[in-house]
């Protein structure tokens, strides 16, 4: 019987509430990236304040009960009556939505907080959250707790359990914020000390002399406890640091900044011997991982300033097409950031810069301070340098060009060399179809077998594909397998990509649990993240997790995923049952591998995500990339021979700690 729908059944939810309802709306998501979200929004509030010229220091701790306190030596919270609202100003920031004094110019110029929930989000989602604010030579101190209420019959989130307290006088200022996350809200709340540390050196690189530390009282060795991250250089440091594993063109780094109306920007370049391209963007401090009108800006402007001089050395003949974008930006290691009075952002995560002003903006700052700096007669050596590079690159992509050009004739008019590799699914559906990509002709067998074929494609790799870090386009493009994964996927690549028209929504990484399994899960995610980020950024890629293990017994078999699992299902067994550790995929018949790893009702798969754009470039750089002993250091560093339930030191160790990852 269906229920009726009168006014009775419109539910209101107020203050808080609709926080803890719907979290996602708020912070992205309930896993690890809306976790770390949290302590971002509240570091954010103690970097508006050194931008705003009233703190120089930011304290982050990670604390030993998985509370995480932030500490600015800025203004402090104000303690004083709401005119209005009747209670204190503390209790206006942190228990209403949209509250807060940055909506106008008078306290903040600029700021990444604008949205006026940050901190009352935070409080909505922490099991408890203080705030000590040290202002007027006075100490104030407030509690909130998200408690049970037996009156309401539900939780109360971030409600004042304390009034305002004096606690008497200081000489010390600022603002105190300490918060434990709730754990019937989020997955996991365990604060990753690798994103935390990476997000504030960031942070210390965006605001020169700010000085920042992150202490980890979890931590066993006091040595490593604190550390401390203050650069005089800022963002030209940034650039020095990212390419750090690199080979710079030249060891000059392009720096300059400028402002029109009330935007300012500023960048940091510098050019590698690389193909790739890294362009990392911020507004306001905050990361725009997906660019922006800022970073359309900066791309435009690049490329017009770059073809009018290579036309005025005499690079390029009247006669001659200009050159792309894509040809200038080849090797190109970029930090750009803006400053905007009222950016806007798309959604609470703020992953991209919308305001349209900001383009033309931006687009005069380059041109004018980039035409002054190739003027400079100390700058015309790597001025033809950076043109040299831009000219080999666009026959590079001349020659590519023409090598798409044929895949899609070859894709369009004669699809049979794929489809003697493609087991394509029956299914026509894209959101709801998977592609396995198999390493191995025997484990692809298989596969074929055991799948649902209405929904489940199979494409077997035969060889090794290349490490495309080290690669033009042009190779990657010749490769055999590379080119089987871009005519299966449909998007193309590059610049040409279009995510509209991908064929599958799940892509499944399906390779040995070995050395050789994870190197070749390297590989394709390297390969992915370069020529496909946005199939990463959409949450399309997939690890599938195989068993390590099958526990025979009388009864039937049971499998184990790691060796804990394993040390599971054998604990209390005195005999009678035999323990198989599966050396590949190809060792399982269809059956097995259906029943262990394709079914959607049993199987295991990691989503690979991209949680920081800049540790995953790095990571990259030192995994893929021509340098053997930054990439020896890293895995001597960080993976964990002896641990039971990883991988046994391989590269996906490193992939799987950097790359965001949760299983599905």
């Amino acid at each position: 019987m269906a229920q009726s729908y009168d006014a009775s059944a419109i539910r209101v939810l107020e203050g808080l509430d609709a926080v803890r309802m719907r979290p996602g709306m708020y912070i992205g998501t309930t896993g690890s990236r809306g976790l770390h979200h949290l302590l971002w929004e509240i570091v954010d509030n103690g970097i508006d304040e050194c931008m705003g010229g009233f703190a120089t220091e930011v304290q982050v701790t990670l604390h030993k009960d998985g509370s995480a306190s932030v500490w600015d030596n800025g203004r402090g919270v104000p303690v004083d009556m709401h005119p209005e609202l009747g209670i204190s100003g503390v209790e206006v920031i942190y228990t209403r939505l949209h509250a807060g004094g940055k909506f106008g110019n008078e306290n903040y110029a600029y700021s990444g907080g604008l949205h006026g929930v940050g901190a009352s989000v935070v409080n909505a989602l922490s099991r408890w959250m203080t705030v000590d604010s040290f202002r007027d030579w006075t100490h104030w101190a407030i509690r909130f707790e998200s408690n049970y209420d037996e009156t309401e019959g539900k939780v109360m989130a971030g409600k004042a359990v304390t009034p305002l307290e004096r606690l008497g006088n200081t000489r010390k200022r600022g603002t105190l914020v300490r918060f434990l996350p709730d754990d019937r809200i989020f997955e996991d709340t365990v604060f990753n000390h690798d994103v935390v540390r990476s997000r504030l050196r960031e942070l210390a690189y965006l605001n020169p002399n700010v000085r920042i530390t992150l202490t980890d009282e979890r931590v066993s060795d006091s040595a490593g406890r604190t550390e401390e991250f203050c650069y005089a250089g800022g963002i030209a440091d940034y650039v020095r640091w990212l390419n750090r594993e690199k080979t710079p063109l030249t060891d000059e780094i392009i720096v300059f900044s400028g402002q029109k109306d009330d935007i300012r920007f500023s960048a940091a370049v510098q050019y590698t011997d690389s193909y790739s391209v890294s362009v990392f963007s911020f507004a306001n401090n905050i990361s725009t991982g997906e660019g922006g009108t800022h970073e359309a800006g900066f791309r435009s402007a690049w490329t017009r300033i770059f073809n009018d001089y290579a036309r005025r050395i005499g690079a390029l003949k009247e006669k001659d097409n200009n050159l792309s974008g894509e040809d200038f930006r080849e090797g190109l290691t970029a930090v750009i950031s803006v400053m905007v009075k009222n950016p806007q952002f798309e959604g609470q995560t703020k992953g991209r810069l919308g305001n349209t002003e900001v383009r033309p903006a931006v687009e005069s700052i380059v041109m004018n301070e980039m035409t002054l700096y190739l003027e400079d007669l100390k700058n015309q050596d790597l001025g033809q340098k950076i043109v040299e590079k831009a000219l080999k690159s666009a026959k590079v992509r001349e020659a590519a060009q023409k090598a798409k050009d044929l895949a899609r004739k070859k894709s369009a008019l004669e699809a049979a060399p794929l489809v003697g590799k493609l087991s394509a699914c029956t299914g026509r559906k894209a959101a709801e179809n998977e592609l396995f990509i198999v390493e191995g002709d025997s484990a692809g067998g298989s596969a074929k077998q055991g799948r649902d074929r209405r929904f489940q494609a199979i494409l077997p790799l035969r060889g090794k594909p290349l490490n495309v870090e080290k690669k033009r386009i042009d190779q990657v493009l010749a490769n055999e397998e590379f080119r089987s994964i871009i005519t299966a996927l449909g998007t193309g690549i590059d610049e040409d990509f279009t995510l509209d028209s991908l064929k599958y929504h799940k892509v499944i990484i399906l390779a040995d649990a070995d050395q050789d399994g994870a190197h070749i899960r390297a590989i394709l995610l390297t390969f992915f993240y370069r020529y496909m980020r946005e199939l990463v950024t959409e949450g399309h890629v997939f690890i599938g997790m195989p068993p390590l293990y099958a526990v025979k017994r009388a009864s039937g078999i049971q499998y184990a995923y790691d060796d804990r699992e394993l040390k599971k299902l054998t604990k209390g067994l005195k005999g009678g049952y035999t323990v198989q550790r599966y050396k590949g995929l190809g060792e399982m018949n269809p059956e097995q591998l259906w029943e262990t790893t394709m079914d959607p009702k049993n199987r295991k798969l990691m989503q690979v995500t991209i949680e920081d754009a800049v540790r995953e470039d790095s990571l990259i750089t030192t995994l893929m990339g021509d340098k053997v002993e930054p990439r020896r250091e890293y895995i001597t560093e960080h993976a964990e021979f002896n641990k039971a339930d990883r991988f046994e030191g391989t590269l996906e160790d490193s992939y799987r700690m950097t790359w965001g990852s949760g299983e599905k």
